[in-house]
């Protein structure tokens, strides 16, 4: 595939031009947004910079929308020419707007409109003072609301009021108090992105179609594996809809590569195959397993040590075993960043051990993988250029809109080889254009959702170093947190020693507990703290950390940090809530 080349396409300048964050910049796009946009960029300028009134966070039911509201323009020009001007929703549906005839102005109007409820929504996510979230039990939402889809088209004004009440119960993942998973916050240049990328509604499949994007995916990937550390970027890969995928086509591959036979034939025609990851590892190695028709009792789980890393040893040793009744090694996954922990396999001890036995590696890095961005913490995933296949999800560790998932590897074509079925409607091997850019058969999926883009823009908003000093920051705080509570009364760690990412994991032991024996009986209280402090965070809406029990540890907190709102403040607001809300339990 030839290369798209530089400048434009490549990723941000060191010296911050272009940046978002620069006043200059920013007031210039500003001007371009307000020239080219009306309304909608004038209002986004408003809300960005604090020349608008700052919205209230609503309480109790919402208020509907007048069933008759006229919609009125602000502008001083008489006669008004706006599009908002003499339009009422109340008597327009959906045929009203584009593509139908002399829809431009009720379209423009409904769509400033919805921009408007985004954009307070967005602005709301960051301002501690609202809500994580207004929690309603299930059945309570269902017989609060009319979800049934009905024969008949709704108007206009209803539609609106369906997108209000869809966010007014929606979770603020961008808040700076929610840690609840491991993909959190809300990027400006990332959601741009990606309201860029649903306007263009468009398929990844070929050249022809997605031109621009297709050259970005090539751009980013190839930087990607450059980051892994494989000579020139070398090798292929593809954006998949999560990390489960990316595992799943690292498992795939592996096979292909080892019984290319496997393609036509199917799992009739190859030996038992074995595949080997940690038990600390991520479930979707068993659910590819199942399938791909490899069968969950053919993934065999890794003993690890008391952080959660890989003991190499006890791997080579279930590799002998395997071999010696006739099954056939053929990947070993190894995880950089485990989902609870946050641990990081030994990638050079694993590494010698697929050499040694001629076995794939693959690196679960959909966690860790961000931390390749800093060089502080890259060294936790030393081995990794020695892997034959790499998952990394930036819409993890890096912060970009959720999905945003990529599998690399390293050999280039064998993915092409392994999943290409030719099919002539749509890669036809006459056109005009270097048919290498036509990149879909090497999907599982026909259809593929435009996930690059996000991330490239937000690479050249931010630079390398930008998505550094966010890793480095989210590092610091998850130290600063543990530093807090590793010697505070009613904190108990799960394991010793500082986090090797931001997954800090703790119990909190109430008072009622703190004078009782280690012995059954006080596991099985403790176990019962965390889901109740949990429901109650819940239920106030202050804050969400996730929890839960991992081999013979009860129910645990893990807290984890991605978002890049948070702050030293929202860490110790996060342990004042967590001890008013279980000190009576």
């Amino acid at each position: 595939m030839a290369s798209p080349g530089s400048g434009f396409w490549s990723f941000g300048s060191e010296d911050g031009s272009g940046d978002p964050e620069n006043p200059g910049t920013a007031r210039a796009w500003c001007q371009v947004a307000q020239k080219f946009t009306g309304g909608i960029g004038n209002k986004l300028c408003a809300l960005l910079y604090g020349d608008s009134d700052k919205p209230a966070e609503s309480g109790g039911s919402m208020a509907p929308r007048a069933a008759t509201r006229k919609v009125t323009c602000t502008c001083d020009q008489k006669p008004c020419n706006c599009p908002k001007a003499d339009i009422n929703y109340a008597f327009l549906h959906a045929t009203d707007l584009l593509p139908a005839c002399d829809g431009e102005r009720p379209t423009l109007a409904f769509l400033q409109d919805v921009m408007n409820i985004l954009l307070q929504y967005v602005v709301k996510s960051f301002d501690r003072s609202t809500k994580v979230i207004d929690f309603h039990y299930p059945n309570e939402l269902l017989q609060e609301y009319n979800w049934e889809l009905a024969d008949q088209p709704q108007n206009l004004e209803e539609i609106l009021t369906h997108c209000q009440t869809t966010l007014k119960y929606a979770i603020k993942t961008g808040h700076p108090r929610y840690f609840n998973q491991l993909s959190t916050g809300l990027d400006m240049v990332g959601l741009a992105a990606d309201w860029l990328t649903s306007t263009a509604n468009t398929n990844m499949f070929t050249y022809e179609i997605a031109p621009v994007f297709v050259l970005l995916e090539y751009v980013t990937l190839k930087k990607m594996r450059e980051i892994i550390g494989w000579p020139g970027g070398s090798g292929d890969g593809i954006f998949s809809p999560g990390g489960a995928i990316s595992n799943m086509y690292a498992m795939l591959i592996a096979r292909y590569k080892m019984f290319p036979e496997v393609k036509e034939k199917g799992m009739a025609a190859v030996p038992r195959l074995i595949a080997f990851t940690s038990e600390h590892s991520h479930f979707s190695l068993k659910k590819g397993a199942a399938a791909l028709g490899i069968g969950t009792d053919s993934v065999i789980l890794i003993k690890c040590d008391e952080r959660g890393k890989m003991i190499p040893s006890d791997l080579e040793r279930r590799i002998l075993e395997v071999k010696q009744k006739g099954f056939v090694p053929f990947l070993v996954s190894a995880t950089a960043g485990t989902t609870v922990y946050g641990a990081f396999d030994p990638l050079l001890a694993v590494a010698d051990i697929c050499k040694k036995y001629k076995i794939w590696m693959h690196v679960d890095a959909a966690w860790g993988g961000g931390l390749l961005m800093s060089r502080k913490h890259k060294w936790k995933l030393s081995g990794v250029e020695r892997a034959n296949s790499v998952t990394w999800n930036p819409h993890k560790m890096m912060g970009v809109p959720l999905q945003c998932s990529a599998l690399l590897v390293r050999e280039e074509g064998l993915m092409q080889s392994c999943n290409q079925m030719h099919a002539s409607y749509l890669f036809q091997q006459d056109k005009h254009y270097d048919l290498s850019y036509d990149t879909g058969d090497k999907a599982l999926q026909c259809g593929r959702h435009v996930d690059v883009f996000k991330l490239w823009l937000m690479w050249r908003a931010k630079g390398t170093t930008g998505f550094e000093a966010h890793i480095d920051k989210c590092l610091e705080l998850a130290e600063y947190l543990y530093n807090i509570i590793k010697n505070r009364e009613g904190y108990e760690m799960v394991f010793d020693g500082k986090p090797q990412h931001t997954n800090v994991c703790f119990w909190f032991v109430p008072p009622s507990l703190r004078v009782l024996e280690d012995n059954e009986e006080r596991m099985s209280r403790l176990s019962k703290v965390a889901p109740v402090i949990k429901a109650r965070m819940m239920e106030y809406g202050t804050t969400m950390v996730s929890y839960q029990p991992l081999g013979d540890k009860v129910n645990f907190f893990r807290m984890v940090i991605s978002n890049p709102a948070a702050t030293h403040q929202d860490i110790d607001f996060l342990i004042e809530e967590i001890e008013r809300l279980g000190q009576d339990l």
